[in-house]
């Protein structure tokens, strides 16, 4: 039950996406909710299975802090990569 906190959070952070600025030609968008929403996954299970219980406040503070700033640099780094990659296809290389 407490996953679906994370799905809603990640679905809050898909709403505020376009008003700072996370939005490319270079990736779909959905592209930075689906990192949040992976991080958070992730962190999720693997604080879980560290022994962090679901009442805990560290494993929803560090869920929370880690979705947006995944959401927020994971797509920089997706659309840097993409560059450097259009870049090569341009020079024939």
């Amino acid at each position: 039950m407490e996953f679906l906190f994370i799905v809603f959070y990640a679905a809050v952070l898909a709403l505020v996406a376009p008003a700072v600025n996370i939005n490319s030609d270079r990736y779909g968008s959905f592209v930075p909710t689906a990192i949040a929403l992976a991080t958070g996954s992730f962190l999720w299970i693997l604080l879980t299975v560290l022994g962090f219980g679901y009442t805990d406040g560290w494993i929803w503070s560090i869920v929370m802090v880690a979705m947006p700033v995944a959401m927020y640099f994971g797509p920089k780094f997706l659309e840097s990569r993409r560059e450097k990659k259009d870049q090569l296809t341009l020079l024939g290389g």
